[in-house]
């Protein structure tokens, strides 16, 4: 059902992106990497968080960690990473397959300024293996995402 709510929406808003199942894990950053024969930092990552009491996507190179400092000066409060059955019912994709594309609920969405180190990025697509190589802001204009330093890069 994820992979088709991904399916659904690239149908709609960008026919042109492909969807890539490499029918092995892309579940973690690692193993992402590792599959799609990339550099871990290009894996965009897409976290599940609550600021106060809304729930956002905050959507990040994959070897960034999130800064409680940076996002509560960005956002307005200190982030708290959803649990996975939150996860799943608000975005309609478990972990492992969380992504900014054919959400089950309307989230704001942020990219954090680090994905734009890379010229291709590859979020996931809904399940835990298949994702899509996008450029950083094209990913940011489809989900009507706001541009934010929100982390760390973890080097």
């Amino acid at each position: 059902m994820s992979l088709e709510s991904v399916r659904a929406f690239l149908a709609e808003k960008a026919p042109d992106i492909a969807i890539i199942d490499q029918g092995a894990s892309t579940a973690t950053v690692t193993e992402a990497a590792q599959t799609l024969g990339v550099l871990p930092g290009q894996i965009a990552k897409t976290l599940s968080v609550r600021i106060g009491d809304e729930v956002v996507l905050v959507v990040t190179r994959g070897d960034a960690r999130l800064d409680n400092r940076k996002t509560k000066a960005a956002l307005g409060g200190r982030p708290r990473m959803l649990g996975a059955d939150e996860v799943l019912a608000l975005t309609g994709h478990a972990v492992g397959g969380v992504c900014p594309f054919g959400l089950a609920t309307p989230l704001r969405v942020y990219c954090d300024i680090s994905l734009k180190d890379f010229a291709d990025v590859y979020p996931a697509a809904g399940s835990t293996t298949s994702s899509v190589r996008i450029t950083p802001d094209r990913l940011a204009a489809l989900v009507g995402a706001s541009w934010e330093d929100l982390c760390n890069r973890a080097n």
